[in-house]
């Protein structure tokens, strides 16, 4: 068995602009509780999440993906993070994402371009750092077709004054990467991406690859399930190569992942201590060229 301190490295590592990372990563939106984004949900057991996170780093976890409103009735992804990781390792790489904001009362808003800074520096007041690494700008289903030059710029402004290191953008579309990137570099999309994604989706991942930009799925376990989680069933085809395999359906899915480039990266998240290990694992399988496109070939238009 791979060492642990290795085992996150297995699937290869990437540069977001002068940072290395490890392909595989951590997301941190389940780790406040079963219903991330519902105060009435029931919390995590705080211990228990600061263990997966020590855990993930003893992996050799370097990436981890989180937002300050990640938070349930009792618990802050981000203020998890300072808890278990502070003094934080050196190669230790924290994404975090901003225009999306939530209130006391869990109800959403959406941030003007001025109002940017705020939530940069609500990030990293529960970080507790002095920059942060990356900050993706999460786009809002509204503007599918509209313009984030004002709020990318916003954001420009605030790596040039050194709160933060590198960009990103986060549901975004390939007119929404073109016109970022007349602003300023991007190092990373983050966008929902799974097993059956439609051949735009493909085609997007693809132009990223050739520019040298990362390529961030989310829900890339959960599938359709997105904030809830994986459905109850997997199909067929991916539970024939889980047992071909000897793995789980979910590690299947993240390997699949992996396999479409690479410079897509994995932020699978959990709050369960032998999940986490099991997606780290995931890193290591091997789907041959058949597996990959009868997965794809199979799911296309049923997901």
């Amino acid at each position: 068995m791979t060492s642990q301190r290795n085992a996150a490295s297995v699937a290869g590592i990437w540069k977001l602009g002068d940072l290395t990372v490890n392909r595989i990563g951590f997301g941190a939106m389940r780790l406040t509780g079963n219903a991330p984004f519902d105060l009435r949900g029931v919390p995590s057991d705080r211990e228990r999440s600061i263990s997966v996170l020590r855990r993930a780093v003893e992996l050799g976890v370097n990436h981890i993906d989180t937002a300050a409103f990640y938070f349930s009735a009792k618990r802050s992804a981000n203020e998890l993070i300072n808890r278990a990781l502070a003094p934080y390792p050196e190669d230790l790489v924290i994404t975090t994402k901003v225009w999306p904001g939530r209130d006391s009362s869990g109800k959403w808003w959406w941030a003007a371009p001025e109002q940017l800074r705020g939530q940069v520096e609500e990030n990293l007041r529960q970080l507790g750092r002095d920059h942060l690494d990356i900050v993706n700008l999460r786009i809002p289903p509204s503007r599918t077709t509209g313009s984030i030059a004002e709020h990318f710029a916003a954001l420009a402004g605030l790596r040039d004054a050194g709160l933060i290191r590198h960009l990103g953008i986060s549901n975004a579309t390939p007119g929404h990467l073109a016109e970022a990137r007349a602003i300023a570099p991007v190092v990373c999309v983050q966008n929902p991406y799974s097993v059956g994604a439609p051949r735009e989706e493909q085609e997007f991942l693809r132009a990223c690859g050739e520019l040298g930009v990362a390529f961030v799925p989310f829900f890339a376990i959960a599938g359709a399930g997105r904030e809830a989680g994986a459905s109850a069933g997997d199909s067929e085809a991916v539970l024939a190569v889980a047992r071909a395999h000897g793995v789980s359906a979910a590690q299947v899915r993240l390997a699949w992942t992996l396999r479409q480039g690479p410079h897509v990266l994995a932020i699978p998240g959990t709050g369960d201590p032998d999940h986490l290990v099991e997606n780290v694992a995931a890193g290591a399988i091997r789907l041959s060229e058949d597996e990959i496109a009868h997965l794809q070939s199979s799911h296309e238009g049923g997901e």
